[in-house]
């Protein structure tokens, strides 16, 4: 679905001459929008925020949710300033001085997120791309990689400070997971294995979620292991089925990882 939602908001890439096919219209819209016409610009707005979006996924290099990135309201409010700033004279049409406009602020809010002030400069707006749009692909890049960077260690802190409050339900606390681990790898595999079992069983899953202890008696029935290695590996297991069962992707792939 997010595969088709992509393809739909970036498209094909349009020719030169192509992109713009309605130069001359858009033009008195905008000059009426301008004039004070606020009904006609809050509509405006509302039927290009699939170009907007589109841009600001073209620029991220990744898909943009319109509903929850704040890049895309970033490059929307860079979209409603292009409408203020534009003129005719300047010799370009609106859509690429639009896109002018939003990459540089989109370039902004990159720089303010990283705290990169005066390492990003303007002068980084000094080549054209295919589109006659002024930037340094380079330093674009390193803001978008160093900005990606750190939303993902956000991301990933997030993702524990969660998974530790879902262990305080089951009487376990984050830290003691490093104790509870197995000290060597094939028995680590193998419980990896039965607590993947455990979260790919509705059933076990439910016992485990509703009365918030290890159901060995049913897990017995599909695992060769003895009961008391169950219950010597216990807080490790439950763990271990709670990330594969809920919404921790980052935590899943590092399990992955391990495996």
């Amino acid at each position: 679905m997010l595969l088709v939602l992509f393809k739909k908001f970036l498209g094909k890439k349009q020719s030169q001459g192509q992109s713009e096919p309605h130069a001359s219209s858009l033009e008195v819209t905008i000059h009426q929008i301008q004039a004070g016409d606020l009904r006609l610009r809050n509509q405006f707005i509302s039927d290009y925020q699939p170009y907007v979006a589109k841009v600001t996924s073209r620029f991220c290099k990744r898909y943009i949710d319109p509903a929850r990135d704040d890049e895309f309201s970033i490059a929307l409010g860079a979209f409603n300033e292009a409408i203020n700033q534009y003129s005719s004279v300047m010799g370009r049409s609106f859509l690429g001085f639009a896109e002018t406009v939003m990459r540089r602020r989109l370039i902004d809010f990159l720089r303010k997120e990283q705290r990169f002030k005066g390492q990003i400069p303007y002068s980084s707006f000094d080549q054209e791309d295919d589109e006659d749009n002024l930037l340094n692909p380079i330093e674009v890049h390193q803001a978008i990689e160093a900005y990606e960077k750190q939303k993902g260690l956000e991301e990933r802190r997030s993702e524990i400070l969660d998974f530790s409050r879902c262990l305080r339900d089951f009487d376990i606390e984050f830290s003691e997971l490093t104790e509870a681990a197995p000290k060597h790898d094939d028995s680590r595999q193998m419980l990896f294995g039965i607590g993947r079992t455990l979260a790919q069983d509705a059933e076990l899953m439910r016992t485990l979620l509703t009365k918030r202890q290890l159901p060995i008696k049913e897990l017995l029935e599909q695992v060769q292991v003895s009961r008391k290695t169950l219950e010597r590996n216990r807080k490790y297991l439950i763990a271990i089925a709670l990330i594969f069962n809920g919404p921790y992707p980052y935590l899943r792939d590092y399990l992955q990882i391990r495996e």
